[in-house]
């Protein structure tokens, strides 16, 4: 996936980068809403089952397996900068015997000059848009490649997932907001484009959207412990970049939530949810 400041710890958990915790996060992001993902594959205006399938940006393959399953004639094409997350989704594809449909393109999407994709019916950008240096330019790429007539994908998450009740934690309550909002000049700075409307920029491209959808997230935490950890290495990322605009007492109150040891860890709360929105503009090739 094509981002400018791949080495800035990013509070941002799509920005796919090369580090391990990145890796991490991916792999809980698809465990944790997988669900959501498969309403989304499902929910496509497609006049017909797609062959070739591109997934821009694909991370460690969320978009790659709920496409491979939904679509079991297809093959996709994953792109994406790092050559750890390509790895990684290689390796998942080995164990999942589907390795045969999947071809993976080490690629910065953010270079006017774009490696061989094929000509796709379906090209699938699941929070990796917003990344882009020079959006615009990103968009009539994927309009010069798609067949005529096929359907690309933009899927963003309505900024950061929420994790904690607003009243935590005691010591602190309406922590996780403040912690969030200390990074918004970060983000401001070095994801201009995220949370942005899509449609516009995808009408300028040359696309016609043919639909628009939100979907709001709000999962119960008591289905698993991969909600605490997907919360805990979330809310570890946020103070990577927060840290500095943080007041001592909420700081020390975040230390001890991501503390796996403290009893008042993210790892042991029975609270926590999952809230956040996801939009997909689905938008077609004349």
């Amino acid at each position: 996936m094509a981002h400018t400041h791949q080495h800035t710890p990013h509070p941002d958990h799509h920005a796919h980068g090369g580090d391990g915790g990145q890796a991490e996060i991916l792999d809980l992001d698809a465990e944790v809403l997988a669900e959501h993902t498969a309403s989304l594959t499902a929910w496509l205006p497609l006049r017909s089952a797609p062959r070739r399938i591109v997934d821009l940006g694909c991370g460690t393959g969320t978009g790659t397996f709920a496409l491979l399953g939904r679509f079991p004639d297809a093959h996709v094409t994953a792109v994406d900068t790092s050559p750890g997350h390509l790895r990684s989704l290689h390796e998942k594809a080995r164990a999942l015997g589907v390795e045969g449909r999947v071809r993976t393109v080490a690629a910065d999407l953010d270079s006017d000059r774009w490696p061989d994709l094929g000509t796709p019916d379906l090209v699938w950008a699941s929070a990796s848009m917003h990344h882009m240096a020079d959006p615009g330019r990103a968009l009539r790429s994927v309009h010069a490649r798609l067949a005529p007539g096929g359907l690309f994908a933009v899927v963003e998450l309505a900024g950061f997932p929420r994790f904690l009740p607003a009243d935590a934690p005691e010591s602190r309550p309406g922590l996780e907001e403040r912690a969030h909002a200390a990074t918004d000049a970060f983000h401001a700075e070095h994801v201009p484009h995220r949370g942005a409307d899509w449609g516009p920029l995808l009408t300028a491209a040359g696309f016609t959207v043919e639909a628009e959808r939100t979907l709001r997230v709000d999962l119960p935490g008591g289905r698993g412990a991969a909600i605490g950890r997907y919360a805990r290495t979330s809310l570890q990322r946020v103070r990577a970049v927060a840290a500095s605009g943080l007041a001592p007492e909420d700081l020390a109150a975040l230390d001890e939530l991501l503390d796996p040891d403290s009893p008042n860890s993210l790892l042991r709360r029975e609270d926590l949810t999952v809230r956040t929105e996801r939009t997909i503009w689905a938008a077609r090739r004349a």
